[in-house]
This record gives C-alpha cells, structure tokens and sequence, in this order.
C-alpha cells in the first residue's frame, strides 16, 4: 500500500490589500491637516482657493473638503470684497508720493532738487526747466524748445552749453541710476527722418544722453534712454500751452537706497 505522500502546505502569502485603502486615508489626512495649518489664520480668498484646488485634485470637485464657511457669508463676502478693492488700489496706484522714499533718499535728493534749481534761477531758466521730487525719484523736466529745434532731434549747437553745465548738476558721489526719456504732443509728425512722435521722442532722449555722458565724470553704465512719444501727456493736448508742456525730455534721478 502505497505511502500516501504529505502535502506540505507552503506558507501563505499575506494578504496586503488593506495598505491601499490606508496609504489612501493617509494622504486624505495629510491634506487635510495642510488645508487646517493653512488656513488657521483666516483668509478667506486664499482658504477657498486652497479648498478648490483640493477638491478638484483629490475628489473631482466633491468630498472630504466640501467645507461649510469659517466665517459668517456676509462677512466672508465682506471680506473677499475688500480684498480684491484693496489688491484693485494697489495695482492702479500711482508711484508718486514723496512719502514712498526713505528718510536718507529725500534728504539726499532734495539737496539736488535745490542744486538745480539754484541753476535754473541763475540762467532764467523758469518756465523752461522744472524739477518735481516723487516716489520715483528726482524729475527734471526740459522743454523741447531749450534744447531742439521744432522736428529735429539733434540738440542745437547754441544749447550744447546747457546740456553740459546739466552734465555737471549730475555728478553725484555715490552715483546714482538715471533715466533720461523723450515726450511729445499728439501731432503727427511730417518730418521724413522719423516715421512717428515714438522714434523722435526716442532719439532726442539718446542724443541728449550722448552729450551728456561726454562728461567724463558720469558712468555710462548708471544711464538709460527711453522714448513715449505722445503717450505719456502731463497736460492737454488740446491748445498750445499744453502741447509745449508735453513736448519735453524728462531726467528721473533714482532712489540710491529702497524705500
């Protein structure tokens, strides 16, 4: 009678299902705690945002972070309004109040604020000349008559002279970056070099910066030349007076320090 033979019975292999229904319950928490720790000081905009983005990547929109409000509607809407007001400000504000600048920077720049107006009363220069201290920095502006003829923009030999005794007023120790931009009015321009008040306007703001950088004092590399056209109008273009304002050269002395 034949031995009946034994089965050995291997060892079964473990059942590791459940490890993907907990990794998953795992990661529903660990979201879960993110979304509380980013939220425990209450924004309302960001904690939607944060809830959206949850639900659509983790539940398709559903779930775990449907969520009833942390604060009551109305002053939950009360407060996403104000700030989208308060984001709306920021981007459409102006950078122009003399506030914006630090302390060292104001005094620093009204003492040439006062340089150059001391050369502007020296040279009865009122009227032609002005300077205006903003968040941006120190403006000089020059009217296009003190250094162009009408459609040129090569400033004319009898003013190469005050463009350099300018040179002079922007010698600074320590140097700062300066801006130097051509400005028109909104008449089309007829003069066959330029096809548009946008290359005039730039070219005068280039040879402008040209005669001043022949100052062997100044670093070229703090300058740079920019050109608006008719698109930066500081007063109407609908009578003279306000033409003769908007065609201009601009020089914007910078903040040394951040404010």
């Amino acid at each position: 009678m034949s031995r009946r033979k034994k089965k050995k019975h291997d060892e079964g292999h473990v059942d590791e299902s459940w490890l993907l229904p907990y990794s998953d319950l795992l990661t529903l928490l660990l979201a879960l705690f993110i979304v509380l720790f980013a939220s425990s000081s209450v924004d309302a905009v960001k904690f939607q945002a944060i809830s959206k983005a949850f639900n659509s990547a983790l539940t398709g929109g559903t779930g775990v972070f449907e969520f009833q409000s942390p604060m009551p509607e109305g002053q939950k809407n009360a407060d996403i309004e104000d700030a989208e007001e308060t984001e709306e400000k920021d981007e459409n504000a102006p950078n122009i109040s003399e506030d914006m600048l630090s302390e060292v920077d104001k005094e620093e720049l009204k003492a040439i604020q006062n340089k150059v107006n001391a050369y502007i009363e020296e040279n009865e220069l009122s009227g032609r000349l002005d300077t205006l201290l903003t968040g941006e920095g120190l403006m000089v502006s020059i009217r296009d008559n003190v250094l162009f003829a009408s459609g040129s923009a090569d400033v004319r030999t009898n003013d190469i002279n005050i463009a350099n005794e300018i040179a002079e007023l922007l010698i600074m120790d320590p140097p700062r970056n300066i801006i130097i931009s051509g400005h028109t009015d909104n008449v089309p321009i007829g003069n066959a070099p330029f096809d548009s008040n946008w290359e005039l306007s730039v070219m005068r703001a280039i040879n402008f910066m040209k005669i001043i950088l022949k100052n062997d004092e100044l670093d070229p590399r703090m300058f740079s030349a920019k050109g608006f056209g008719e698109f930066q109008p500081v007063a109407s273009n609908d009578n003279s007076a306000g033409k003769a304002k908007n065609r201009r050269v601009e020089i914007l002395i910078l903040p040394r320090t951040e404010s």
